[in-house]
């Protein structure tokens, strides 16, 4: 496959009645299509991964890949705290036909360094896929760090890019400088200043609502040829980016969804709906932003 980079937008997973809402995962990826996406990442954080069971997660990469039909680069999340599930998630990705694995550090088990290779380097040798490393530390409890990152990338061909989320662009610039990985903002308020850094692109949740903006933000801020809307853009989305943060993720973006009529804000214990009052701070960044594109208008129930 081409190099990771670009806009990558971090899907949900759409639930109806308890279930995989496979009809507007379908429609969640035209629209991502449509709007000029690079990628698409499924089964990821935004995507309530914890919450599938084994059959739901081989279920929803397979059915992403089979809509996706190789229009846009497809990342799959097989990361768990288990490092066996994990082989076998990667074993899988390659037989459903995505492009690259993502993988989350090993959550709760907290391993050290020498874990976290046995970890990463069994999962790496299980498939030949490109493997995208995961540093989410404040929802793992485990980080990954640059000296670790570059040990992996040299040690293992196919782990060749990183989601960080680290609000340090001293460490992006840390990546940078001593990895050869494809870095990914995985920090939506600061897409800007990551690819200012030695960012290629970004894997965002605020994609979801306004593609085109986080497309403009990366061109710009990689290229240097229009910093100045760069900037511009990146502060028009930060209305919906202090909204997105009024509760966990993906509760407040299914809610905005919803409310755009592009997916049912149907969550997964022990995740909980948006409060009347999250609701209403929803609809007025909604009413009051031209960031975002919506196909209707009618909130989906």
């Amino acid at each position: 496959m081409s190099q990771i980079q670009g806009s990558y937008v971090a899907l949900p997973t759409p639930f109806c009645g308890g279930r995989l809402d496979l009809d507007t995962l379908s429609n969640m990826i035209e629209r991502a299509i449509e709007l000029g996406a690079d990628g698409i990442v499924v089964a990821g954080t935004t995507g309530e991964v914890p919450t599938l069971n084994g059959y739901e997660h081989r279920s929803l990469l397979h059915a992403a890949v089979e809509f996706n039909a190789g229009r846009l680069s497809l990342i799959g999340g097989v990361g768990t705290n288990c490092t066996r599930s994990s082989v076998e998630l990667a074993r899988f990705a390659v037989s459903s036909g995505v492009d690259a694995i993502m993988v989350v550090t090993p959550y709760y088990n907290c391993p050290n360094r020498r874990g976290m290779l046995l970890h990463y380097g069994e999962i790496a040798e299980a498939t030949d896929l490109p493997l995208v490393l995961y540093n989410v530390p404040k929802r793992t409890g485990v980080d990954l760090t640059p000296e670790l990152a570059a040990e992996l990338s040299s040690n293992f061909e196919s782990i060749i890019a990183i989601k960080e989320t680290s609000t340090s662009i001293d460490r992006v610039r840390e990546l940078a400088c001593t990895t050869d990985l494809a870095i990914l903002c995985g920090e939506d308020r600061l897409i800007f200043d990551y690819c200012r850094a030695g960012a290629v692109g970004a894997v965002s949740v605020v994609a979801n609502l306004a593609p085109r903006h986080v497309t403009g933000i990366i061109t710009a801020s990689c290229s240097g040829i229009d910093l100045e809307m760069g900037r511009e853009l990146q502060n028009e989305i930060e209305p919906l980016l202090e909204v997105l943060e009024c509760d966990v993720n993906p509760a407040p973006l299914k809610a905005a969804l919803s409310e755009l009529g592009i997916c049912g804000p149907e969550l997964r214990a022990p995740l909980a709906p948006l409060d009347e009052l999250g609701m209403r701070r929803i609809r007025e960044v909604l009413s009051g932003t031209n960031a975002i594109y919506a196909p209707q208008v009618q909130p989906v129930e």
